[in-house]
Parts: structure tokens; C-alpha cells; sequence
């Protein structure tokens, strides 16, 4: 029979064998052989089958790295080409809010979903993901449940978008700045547009995450309205910062001849870093949580989702 010991000491090995094939797989997606779908796969599986031996960082690390990614990725960018992807999904931008928050209220009444999940849901698919749920949640006093069952709904969501937008990009044969402009608009958050975009070009990646990040600042007038709306007691609003140091990056860019020198090297330490969030990502991702969102809340995230990706590609193309 073992003793206490010989059980301890296999269980302790055990789990540093998970570490450090996590920490292994961690870093094979830094390399240009694993792309932004796959990396979002690999992560759930390696949870799903071997159990996540960081659980505990893994939201922190991946908020961080996305951010950090994002900053990184403005010193590939030039400012007037930024000018004209900003102007060309401005408008898109406007009406695609609007239509998404009227239905997400009324879908919502609809399946007899409280207001204040409709409502993160439609945020989070009006604007951009989990961000837009956490910075609208306290200004409506949202409880743990609503704001768990929307994360979980958008993340989701937002994981499927990732693996299906490139390829029924190539299927439709959208150009780079089509596929930049209806990414940016139709998938929930910053990860997965800036990860389908890359997957399909470099100027799709440009236009996507300028148009993405514009459209992020709506978080500001939307928090505001549902203020107002809600008549919430704390007034609280996040402000999305990195989107600043992105625009002081893509700046950098364009007018200081010296960032030539290491911008390209900065870029590709991005990307590989972006690459790296989605496995963080899908490592987060698990059967119980996609089971915890029920079925209402995923039948209204998946009927705004795919409103806004028809209503956006017709007027794209």
C-alpha cells in the first residue's frame, strides 16, 4: 500500500507536470506556427481534458496581455489611414449601436429575460464584449448572477466568432477593409475581432482594430444613458485607458522617424502576445460555464449576434 507521503508526493508531481505543459503550451503560441482559432481550441481542450493548473490568474493575465497586445499593435498603424477606417465605420458604428440595444430590449420582454441582463447583453454585443458588461453593470446596480450569465453568453459567443469569421470571409469574398470594417462591428470583443482579423490580413487587422477601439469609446455615452435609464445609485464609469496609450503608440508611428527602427520587432511581440490571450481565453472557457448561462439569455445573445452581423454585412457589401 502507498503511504500518505508516496500519495502526496504524486499528486505535488502531478501538478507540476500540468504547470509546466501549460506553461509549454503557453509558449508554442507565441510562435508563427499556431494561429489566433487554434490557439482559442488548444486552450479550452487542454482545460477540458487536463484541468487549468492558473485558474486563479487566468482573467488578470488575460485582461493585462490583451491590453498590452492592443497598445503594442498601434506602433504597426499610420494615423490617416486610421482617419479613413474611423470615418468609414462611424456611421455603421452609430446605427448598428442603436439597433442593437431597441432589440435587445425588446427581444429581451420578448423571452422574458430580466431588463438588466437584456440590457448587459445588448451592451456587450452593441459595443465590445465583456468590457462594455463590466463597465455597464454597476452604473444599473447589476448582481453577480446577471453579470455571470451575460460574461458567460458574450464569451461564448465571441469564442464561436473567432473560429467562424474568417472563413465565411473568404467564402463571401469580402476584401481586407470589408472584412476589417464587418469584424469590428459583429464580434463582440477586442480579442477575438483583432484574432479573426489578423487571420485575414494585415490591412483587415488595421481597419478591424482602429474601428474596434473607436467603437469601444462608446462605452462612455452608453454607461451614461444607462444611468439614466436605470436610475442606478453608482454612478461609476470605467474608462477604457489603454485605447489612449493606442493612439499615442499609432502617433508615434507617424510622425517620429526613430520608431521606424523598432516598431517592426514591437509588432511582432504583439501579435504573438495577442495570440497568447486567446489560449488564455479558451482556456477559460468550460462545459459547466457554457451550461451555467441557460438558454433564454444564450437564444437573446445569439439572435442579437446575429442581427447585427446580417443587418452590418449588407451594408458592408
Amino acid at each position: 500500500m502507498k503511504t500518505i507521503k508516496q500519495r502526496q508526493a504524486k499528486a505535488y508531481t502531478s501538478i507540476y507536470i500540468k504547470k509546466a505543459a501549460f506553461i509549454l503550451a503557453l509558449g508554442l503560441c507565441t510562435t508563427p506556427w499556431v494561429t489566433s482559432p487554434a490557439a482559442l481550441v488548444a486552450g479550452f481542450l487542454f482545460t477540458h481534458f487536463l484541468g487549468h493548473p492558473f485558474l486563479h490568474l487566468n482573467h488578470k493575465a488575460t485582461n493585462w496581455l490583451l491590453k498590452a497586445s492592443v497598445v503594442g499593435l498601434g506602433f504597426s498603424m499610420n494615423l490617416q489611414n486610421a482617419v479613413v477606417a474611423g470615418q468609414d465605420g462611424l456611421l455603421l458604428t452609430l446605427g448598428t449601436i442603436a439597433v442593437v440595444l431597441t432589440a435587445g430590449f425588446l427581444l429581451g420582454r420578448l423571452l422574458h429575460i430580466n431588463a438588466r441582463t437584456a440590457h448587459l447583453l445588448a451592451s456587450g454585443t452593441a459595443i465590445c464584449g465583456g468590457s462594455a458588461i463590466a463597465a455597464v453593470a454597476p452604473v444599473i446596480d447589476a448582481c453577480e448572477k446577471e453579470i455571470s450569465v451575460s460574461l458567460g453568453t458574450v464569451f461564448l459567443l465571441n469564442s464561436v466568432a473567432l473560429l467562424v469569421f474568417p472563413p465565411l470571409g473568404h467564402f463571401l469574398g469580402l476584401t481586407q477593409h470589408q472584412f476589417g470594417l464587418w469584424a469590428a462591428v459583429a464580434i463582440h470583443d477586442t480579442s477575438s475581432v483583432v484574432g479573426a482579423a489578423a487571420a485575414y490580413g494585415q490591412q483587415a487587422l488595421e481597419v478591424a482594430t482602429v474601428v474596434k477601439l473607436a467603437r469601444a469609446l462608446w462605452i462612455i455615452p452608453v454607461s451614461l444613458l444607462s444611468a439614466i435609464l436605470f436610475c442606478g445609485k453608482n454612478k461609476k464609469i470605467s474608462i477604457p485607458w489603454f485605447i489612449g496609450l493606442f493612439v499615442l503608440a499609432m502617433l508615434a508611428n507617424s510622425y517620429l522617424p526613430y520608431v521606424a527602427s523598432f516598431n517592426q520587432p514591437v509588432t511582432t511581440m504583439a501579435r504573438a502576445a495577442l495570440v497568447a490571450t486567446l489560449f488564455l481565453i479558451g482556456s477559460g472557457l468550460s462545459v459547466e460555464k457554457i451550461r451555467a448561462v441557460g438558454w433564454r439569455p444564450l437564444v437573446l445573445g445569439l439572435g442579437l449576434w446575429v442581427l447585427v452581423s446580417v443587418v452590418s454585412l449588407l451594408v458592408i457589401m
